[in-house]
């Protein structure tokens, strides 16, 4: 099973990756683009595994660049805690 085919997992991996990448001293800017290159990556080459990022997806395709920073960040913060 892919940590992609369970939101819950998903949000998992990616709370341990951004924390990962804090404790080695990345600042917040180049999680910031890392996270917006991950999510174009997500929407372009992968196919959505439920409904929760199917949501992400379609929102991701009609968003501006500057939305899709946005809807990056707030990844970061929803996994943040």
């Amino acid at each position: 099973m892919s940590v992609l085919d369970n939101f819950e997992q998903w949000k998992d991996f990616l709370g341990d990756r951004l924390q990962q990448a804090k404790s080695e001293g990345m600042d917040q800017n180049v999680i910031s683009d890392m996270a917006h290159q991950l999510g174009d990556y997500l929407a372009n080459q992968v196919e959505p595994k439920n409904a929760q990022e199917k949501v992400l997806a379609d929102l991701w395709s009609v968003a501006s660049k500057e939305e899709q920073k946005a809807i990056a960040d707030l990844m970061i913060k929803l996994v943040q805690e």
